[in-house]
């Protein structure tokens, strides 16, 4: 007998949240994959997927992994799943069927989170506010970090189920930790990030915390909550070149009302101008400019090959929406730099 949590995103806006139910499926364990999980149906009417007099909808595995955080003598698998229709199209809910899947465009993402304890930031006094932040970012000691033990445990869970996490640490604000990802698969990177959200609710329940993605956790002079995404595509890694990356900068520019409005809700809360942020009114680039909308790092700046950073995401943002649109502006950047070195070539 293998426990099978199936996983899907419910249709609840502006941000989806996590469902699961279990799963008991009579099967040898050996060389089990994820075209033994079969498709399965839920209530759609009671996750605002559906109406109550045509309420089924279907699970369509699509990622497995290995379900550390299910405790007990069964093996346990976790089976992300999309949610279709029951005429085969996908439901409208269902956004990563919408990431194009392009192995040439690799993505990382900074996960931000607060850890909740009776409705405050983990540490904080139960009146008033602990010291203005300044030594909790990456801190150590007991004045400084709360909540080490439960990150160090979601870590370990992360790389036994052998999702790409890369690392993680204590955050700006008291209560708030960071993790990454890291893919060379854009679904997979997305697909990593969801299952490592699910890892933080599930280890939640048994810790009696709560995990809060809002951007703006904490009114006052406190940073805000982003979910960072790293990118870089075949061009920017192997040509590269000061006039690809101007081309690639305009036509983020000129995208940024789409890009922000795919970056999650409440973002305005976060992205103010102050706290490294740039406002969610303008965009900027910068080189090693964490106050930019697109931070450029200085080893990629250095002969203008590599990757760039866009901090405009907020935590609570879904990556597939964040995938979607990056690469349809790294496909047209990629088109208007071609069309440019093709009509100079002309010129010539």
């Amino acid at each position: 007998m293998i426990k099978l949590e199936y996983v899907w995103l419910d249709g609840y806006r502006p941000e989806p949240n996590l469902r699961s139910k279990v799963k008991i499926l009579d099967i040898d364990e050996e060389n089990f994959s994820i075209e033994d999980c079969p498709e399965w149906s839920f209530d759609g009417s009671s996750t605002q997927q559906a109406e109550g007099h045509y309420s089924d909808r279907i699970l369509k595995p699509v990622s497995l992994y290995p379900n550390t955080v299910d405790y007990g003598y069964y093996t346990s698998y976790l089976v992300l799943c999309e949610v279709y229709n029951p005429d085969g199209t996908p439901h409208e809910s269902n956004t990563r069927h919408l990431t194009p899947e392009k192995d040439d465009i690799w993505y990382g993402f900074e996960q931000e989170y607060t850890i909740m304890l009776d409705g405050r930031p983990l540490g904080f006094p139960q009146n008033g506010y602990p010291q203005p932040q300044g030594k909790y970012y990456c801190g150590v000691g007991s004045d400084q970090v709360h909540g080490r033990k439960f990150v160090s445990e979601h870590l370990e869970h992360c790389l036994d189920a052998g999702l790409k996490i890369t690392g993680t640490n204590a955050e700006v604000l008291l209560g708030q930790w960071e993790f990454q990802i890291f893919n060379t698969s854009s679904r997979r990177a997305s697909d990593d990030l969801w299952v490592a959200r699910h890892f933080l609710q599930r280890l939640s329940e048994k810790w009696g915390f709560s995990i809060e993605f809002h951007p703006n956790p904490v009114v006052g002079d406190w940073n805000g909550s982003g979910l960072h995404c790293i990118f870089s595509n075949t061009m920017m890694r192997e040509v590269g070149g000061k006039d690809y990356f101007d081309i690639l900068f305009n036509t983020f520019e000129t995208r940024h009302k789409e890009h922000i409005s795919n970056y999650g809700s409440s973002n305005e809360l976060r992205l103010t101008g102050k706290h490294e942020t740039q406002s969610i009114d303008t965009f900027s680039w910068g080189v090693s400019d964490r106050g930019a909308s697109l931070r450029v790092p200085l080893q990629t700046a250095k002969d203008w090959r590599g990757y760039v950073e866009d901090r405009r995401p907020a935590s609570n943002a879904d990556p597939y929406r964040i995938v979607r649109v990056i690469s349809q502006a790294l496909e047209t950047a990629e088109k208007s730099f071609i069309g440019q070195a093709g009509a100079t070539m002309n010129i010539a």
